[in-house]
């Protein structure tokens, strides 16, 4: 049955820019009251007045997810609400830099936000959804999900794990046909969290297009909620990725790794940072990046990008043919 988002109890990790502020605010139209956490105390009070203005209500948390108390506390302060109905683990950030060059540091933070901090919410809120017997758990994940991204290792280790996370937590509740667990992967996303990770490679970073406006994306967590599934593409780019990385996973690897090579020599000098993998971003409480008022000067590589891409398809697909026809012309003896 489809679940009632009026005055439904929604928890919101990475609740203070892009996505995760664009869900709030689609959340609060729709008359839900929020629970908004992430860790910087400010951009949640402004998330939180622009959804109370919406009609929503809304209630901030500061929380490192991956500090499991302070996730647990989350959990229990949500419950004083009376119950918990959805809960959207949003949480993430990114490094771009060559494997070597990424101190260890900054892979050890990725994965401890990107995977265990999404570990923790679940762990936090499982028993709860347990004990109501009903309840939906949304795990942001990513095309990274399907397909690694060279230059983000941590990130695609990240990624890729959450995907088997979701299907092993999924199998696990699957005769608790009220818990749902949801997995979301969007294309690439016009939205701050490129510009807020961390910088190792000392080039200017962008995302390819089409990009995805982060409340197409809000939009389609609204709709799962609503209307609970496992799994949720956005964007065309997702599913073209999902099918390319299923026919040829190396071929499609390698081609993007040749992609971000080129684009790298050529994009601008820039200096190197953390970004926000161990504090919070300082300017917060914004849905967009900025991305798309570039998208004109990198069609060019995207083109590239998208006949590498179909030179990867169509080599598996040779491949496979050829698989077919081989025991035929030379059977074995």
């Amino acid at each position: 049955m489809p679940i009632d988002l009026k005055d439904a109890v929604i928890v919101i990790t990475g609740a203070s820019s892009g996505i995760g502020q664009a869900t709030a605010e689609a959340f609060a139209d729709q008359g839900s009251r929020l629970v908004l956490a992430a860790r910087n105390a400010d951009a949640l009070g402004k998330v939180a007045a622009e959804c109370r203005r919406r009609g929503g209500e809304a209630l901030t948390v500061v929380t490192d997810v991956t500090d499991a108390s302070a996730v647990k506390a989350l959990a229990e302060k949500a419950e004083t609400l009376g119950r918990i109905d959805v809960w959207i683990s949003n949480a993430g950030v990114g490094a771009v830099g060559r494997f070597e060059e990424t101190p260890i540091e900054a892979h050890e933070q990725i994965i401890r936000t990107n995977l265990i901090g999404h570990i923790n919410d679940a762990h936090a809120v499982m028993p709860i959804f347990l004990r109501q017997r009903k309840g939906v758990f949304i795990n942001m994940i990513s095309l990274g999900g399907f397909a690694a991204a060279p230059f983000a290792t941590a990130y695609s280790a990240s990624k890729f794990g959450l995907r088997g996370f979701s299907e092993a937590l999924r199998a696990e509740l699957a005769d608790k046909p009220d818990i749902h667990v949801c997995d979301i992967y969007p294309a690439f996303v016009d939205a701050p969290g490129i510009k807020h990770g961390a910088n190792y490679v000392n080039r200017e970073v962008s995302a390819p297009p089409p990009l995805l406006d982060a409340r197409q994306v809000a939009a389609a967590i609204v709709f799962v909620a609503h209307h609970p599934r496992p799994t949720t593409t956005v964007g065309m780019v997702a599913n073209a990725t999902r099918l390319a990385h299923l026919l040829a996973p190396n071929l499609v690897a390698r081609a993007l790794g040749r992609f971000m090579s080129m684009y790298f020599r050529r994009a601008a000098t820039v200096r190197g940072s953390n970004g926000n993998l161990y504090e919070a971003s300082i300017d917060s409480a914004h849905i967009d990046g900025g991305l798309s008022s570039r998208l004109s000067k990198s069609r060019p590589l995207v083109l590239g990008l998208f006949a590498l891409g179909m030179m990867a398809v169509g080599a598996a697909v040779a491949r496979q043919q050829q698989a077919h026809v081989w025991p035929r012309l030379h059977p074995r003896r």
